[in-house]
């Protein structure tokens, strides 16, 4: 089996390219991997696509990566939530484009990109701005709408404890989208508050397996986006 350790964040992201479309796990702070967001920043690939629940709250994490014009669209359930002030600005101006998915459709098209399911039908858009132009079909009485399954470049995930060859478990509701992000994009990439050594994961416990992880880089004490934008932080 292989190592999957890397040294950096920096390392980690090295070969994220401009273009590319990349899920970031989180749901608002919980599971958010501001210092692979935050390395990608520092990386500075442009023109990316990026899958997350929202868009980032102050000035770090996801919405500064936003600020500092890498992103091109975001697909996403909640372009404007409590502290999102980058994201509504430039949608507003016209200058980043958005595609809005339900949140339970959202996580069901990551799902299925990683199961290798092309595309599937759900009635949860029918009748509303989101349905127009998609195809629609009718199932024992009712109206549902086609949805495609999504897939990435590269995802961006943090989890609580990694071993070596990157089976992972999270902490709590940090589990949120991880999971299905892992599967469902070519290259993985965590960050891990501890890493242990090979056996110390019960492997009953074991959320995200090895075989759906590449890189793992151990991120010892990270930050908390509620407390850096409490703090008026800036990044970079």
């Amino acid at each position: 089996m292989i190592d999957k350790r890397i040294a950096s964040a920096a390392a980690a992201v090295a070969d994220i390219f401009t273009g590319a479309t990349v899920m970031i796990g989180g749901f608002g702070e919980a599971g958010s991997p501001i210092e692979l967001i935050h390395a990608l920043i520092d990386q500075g690939a442009k023109n990316l696509t990026i899958v997350n629940n929202n868009t980032g709250s102050g000035h770090v994490g996801l919405a500064a990566l936003i600020e500092n014009g890498q992103v091109s669209k975001m697909i996403c359930s909640y372009p404007r939530t409590v502290g999102s002030k980058v994201f509504p600005e430039l949608y507003r101006r016209g200058k980043i484009e958005l595609e809005l998915v339900p949140q339970g459709t959202l996580a069901e098209r990551i799902r299925a990109g990683g199961a290798g399911v092309p595309a599937f039908y759900t009635a949860t858009s029918v009748g509303t701005p989101l349905a127009i132009g998609k195809e629609q079909r009718h199932f024992d009485g009712r109206d549902y709408v086609l949805e495609y399954g999504l897939k990435a470049d590269f995802a961006l995930i943090k989890c609580l404890r990694a071993d070596r060859y990157g089976n992972l478990v999270y902490s709590k509701t940090a589990r949120n989208f991880a999971p299905i992000m892992a599967m469902a994009a070519n290259t993985t990439i965590v960050q891990t508050q501890y890493q242990v050594e090979t056996g110390e994961i019960d492997p009953e416990i074991v959320i995200t397996p090895g075989i759906f992880v590449d890189r793992v880089v151990t991120i010892s004490n990270p930050a908390h986006e509620s407390q850096l934008v409490a703090e008026g932080r800036v990044y970079p």
